[in-house]
């Protein structure tokens, strides 16, 4: 049976997306989430959610800058792939690149895409996903830092935004990300060089032990709200 045949795709609310990426996706301690257009992976004969992809506006818009030379106020049609994961209970042969190439043809049907970022997390994925459905590859962003100040219980905590002079604590070397284009607007042009994909193949604690969790498959509110005649 194809996989169209099994499975079809559903704009999702934020409390289901976070409902799935809690339990399977391997950034689940940071516990929040950049929501946007998301896109759920329903299985066609039990109704349950397997798969869940986030669409949003670029998370820094000096990386549109940087990519195509536009400024800030013009970034209309400028997405950002921001989260993808599927129950590994339900992973089968090319559903999670079914999942992507399903979702970005519903985002292209409903908005004007001009272009489409995304990033993998070097200390994680190499982005073998994004190389399956055609995405360009633009090397690793630049070494930058995160500060983590000192809470009262003694643990560190990321600073999400703000100054650090009044607060205790350190500096810690963040992860670089692999770029990732897929772009439809035929008068945008990179300034990014294309290099060959990346074909390290990393596997994180988190990524081998999924398949052991339970299976935390559920029918989306979305589909079960009672109908009243």
């Amino acid at each position: 049976m194809k996989l169209k045949e099994k499975y079809f795709i559903l704009k999702v609310s934020r409390y289901t997306t976070k409902k799935l990426l809690d339990p399977y996706h391997y950034l689940h301690k940071d516990g929040n989430f950049r929501s946007g257009i998301n896109y759920g992976l329903i299985h066609r004969e039990t109704n349950k959610i397997v798969g869940v992809c986030v669409f949003h506006s670029n998370s820094a818009k000096g990386i549109i800058k940087g990519c195509f030379g536009i400024d800030s106020f013009k970034l209309d049609g400028f997405f950002e792939l921001g989260r993808l994961c599927i129950n590994p209970h339900y992973h089968e042969r090319n559903l999670t690149s079914f999942l992507v190439g399903s979702a970005i043809k519903e985002l292209r049907k409903n908005y004007d895409v001009r272009c489409l970022l995304s990033y993998a997390d070097s200390h994680n994925h190499a982005g073998f996903i994004y190389q399956a459905c055609n995405f360009k590859y633009y090397g690793l962003t630049d070494k930058k830092k995160d500060f983590f100040y000192i809470q009262e219980d003694g643990s560190f905590k990321k600073l999400q935004r703000g100054k650090c002079k009044h607060l205790k604590g350190e500096w810690r070397e963040k992860s670089q990300k692999h770029r990732y284009l897929l772009i439809y607007d035929c008068d945008l042009k990179t300034k990014w060089k294309e290099l060959k994909y990346p074909k390290n193949n990393i596997n994180v604690d988190f990524n081998k032990n999924t398949s052991q969790l339970e299976d935390f498959s559920f029918v989306p509110h979305e589909l079960s709200q009672i109908k009243l005649f």
